[in-house]
């Protein structure tokens, strides 16, 4: 079976660090961290961790009210990442109405604060008539997806990847395989998420959180770092337009870059915990799939989310693969833990820094921990020619995803 080429053209991104890729890619190159104390979260009893990303919601009358009542704050992200991403494609109203282009939005869950005021409209009487009638569809687990898609008319393949923290890769992957078997011929894909105390408040329970910080909260989270103590939840949407090759070359497209290789694979051995060899083998899938060698990544994007045991794992998986060789470096210390949006909102990040020929640093890495060492960590903006990067994401669940993109400087020149 002869499969498609796949290339990346158009990328928008709702971030904590602003609400267009030109802002969020500023805050980078500055050094900018987007975490704050959260003074509003003082009054939930047993929060230990203060500290969060938020993004900014704004413009959001801009999307007509009849849409946007099925809409909770992680819809209305991915609707204008979305938009943002159209924009930058330069695809058409008839391209995403021909049955050809289709939609993959992962996320944690439905919209957490509306899930949050379910339940507090309805139990205190337990009276269901309070309800609004849309709000199921605030609260479904793909209401991204189905929202996007309903208001840009797609009428394609619609799908929501539900993987925790690995969603958004997963999504940009089964796009990407999706294509290759000529199921489609474009795909908007990506995830968001948003930002609630209940969010946190789970990974609170777990002892999964930054708490040593609630004072200093833009000292962390600390990826790799000795004194990491824990994520930093953070919110926003990244979407990506996913596209066949020769479908994008016959409409003169801008091409960020192709993907080249794609894998995901589940460790089967703990709910909670990451573990080394299923990364391993996630990684080396990857690599296989994009028929390169581990020397030819020129650098990683790390998951690296400042937990102790993630990072330690992931930096030991990294080692075995490429030891020393390839540059890593963790965009959460700016941006903190965007969970279900993370891997699509750093993919295009990483594709920036392709542009640009530069990486950005791991913002609080002070001193690598010892347990993170052998790995070649960037700490500082640095200037670097990349043709070739990994992305990866590792979720609760003990689900992995890692995806390799190529330049396409012969096309793009």
């Amino acid at each position: 079976m002869n499969l498609k080429r796949v290339v990346i053209t158009g990328a928008g991104v709702i971030s904590p660090l602003g609400n267009e890729v030109h802002s969020f890619i500023e805050g980078l190159e500055t050094g900018k961290s987007a975490v704050r104390y959260m003074e509003e979260w003082r009054g939930y009893t047993g929060m230990r961790s203060h500290v969060a990303a938020p993004a900014e919601l704004k413009d959001e009358r801009k999307i007509p009210r009849q849409s946007r009542r099925s809409m909770g704050r992680m819809s209305i992200f991915a609707v204008q990442a979305s938009e943002q991403a159209i924009a930058d494609s330069g695809i058409t109203p008839a391209d995403m109405s021909s049955g050809r282009t289709g939609c993959i939005i992962g996320s944690t869950m439905g919209s957490a604060k509306s899930i949050n005021d379910v339940f507090e409209t309805m139990l205190p009487a337990k009276d269901l008539s309070n309800l609004s009638s849309s709000m199921f569809f605030q609260c479904m687990a793909h209401t991204a997806a189905a929202n996007v898609a309903q208001y840009l008319g797609l009428t394609g393949y619609i799908m929501a990847s539900a993987a925790a923290c690995a969603s958004s890769l997963q999504a940009v992957g089964t796009a990407y395989d999706l294509i290759r078997l000529g199921r489609q011929d474009i795909f908007l894909c990506g995830g968001a998420e948003e930002l609630h105390p209940t969010v946190t408040g789970s990974f609170d329970i777990l002892y999964a959180t930054s708490v040593k910080y609630n004072q200093t909260p833009q000292k962390t989270p600390r990826p790799f770092d000795k004194d990491r103590d824990g994520l930093v939840c953070g919110e926003g949407s990244g979407i990506l337009v996913l596209e066949e090759y020769e479908h994008a070359v016959c409409r003169n497209a801008k091409i960020y870059a192709e993907i080249t290789g794609y894998s995901t694979c589940g460790s089967g051995s703990h709910m909670s915990q990451s573990d080394k060899q299923s990364m391993i083998h996630c990684m080396n899938e990857t690599l296989h799939c994009a028929q390169i060698t581990p020397g030819q990544i020129d650098y990683i994007s790390a998951h690296a989310t400042g937990t102790q045991q993630g990072d330690t794992e992931e930096a030991a998986a990294i080692r075995e693969v490429f030891g020393g060789s390839a540059p890593v470096s963790s965009l959460k210390g700016y941006i903190g833990h965007t969970l279900g949006a993370s891997g699509a909102i750093e993919l295009i990040a990483s594709l920036i820094m392709m542009k640009k020929g530069l990486i950005y640093p791991t913002l609080n890495l002070t001193e690598v921990g010892s347990d993170c060492r052998g790995i070649k960590h960037v700490t500082e903006l640095t200037p670097k020619k990349i043709n070739t990067f990994l992305k990866n994401c590792f979720a609760f669940g003990g689900i992995n995803a890692s995806l390799i993109c190529r330049k396409m400087e012969a096309i793009n020149d």
